[in-house]
């Protein structure tokens, strides 16, 4: 999914999420073309430096992610999703052996730029990454909770918009 690209590689492209095939007559307006459907969410892990100081990996414990494609663009790409659901990690740092167990269950809307922009409309927890000179906050793996919004730029830059709530350091956790 782009959220663990994002995450991954970021959640930074973001954002693994990862595009669904649409039916050519759901490819157009604000038509819901389907059902709520999973959206696991990859593992994955950073080498030293990448998020935090040292090498990380991040596992799913519960994964019950899902997504609703809302509305796509005429070519069949999302224009607007829904996820939701409970995700429930592990992030260990690789080099000690010290592992963190993350809630990142909140819900999201997010909207597609066809630039290759995107903005995330959350509310609850959600595990986001930035690298260094990468957005708002400083290099680092974060559980960001509250009312927010998270917007990526076409090259992945995040800026986040706090309305209210919680950032956490996840490599403070771990370091």
């Amino acid at each position: 999914m782009r959220f663990l690209k994002t995450v991954g590689a970021a959640l930074v492209a973001a954002a693994l999420v990862a595009a669904v095939p649409v039916p050519a007559a759901a490819a157009s307006g604000d038509i819901a073309p389907g059902a709520w459907e999973p959206a696991p969410q990859e593992e994955f892990e950073l080498p030293a430096g990448a998020r935090c100081d040292f090498a990380v990996r991040s596992e799913s414990i519960v994964d019950e992610v899902r997504k609703l494609t809302v509305s796509t663009y005429p070519d069949g790409s999302p224009e607007r999703e829904l996820y939701q659901g409970a995700l429930i990690g592990r992030l260990t740092n690789l080099e000690t052996g010290a592992s963190t167990i993350t809630d990142a269950s909140g819900s999201a809307r997010i909207e597609y730029g066809t630039d290759g922009s995107m903005t995330w409309y959350v509310t609850g927890p959600v595990l986001f990454g930035f690298r260094e000179n990468g957005g708002t906050l400083p290099k680092g793996l974060y559980i960001i909770d509250g009312e927010y919004v998270v917007q990526f730029s076409p090259t992945g830059i995040k800026t986040l918009t706090m309305r209210h709530g919680t950032v956490h350091d996840l490599c403070a956790d771990l370091a």
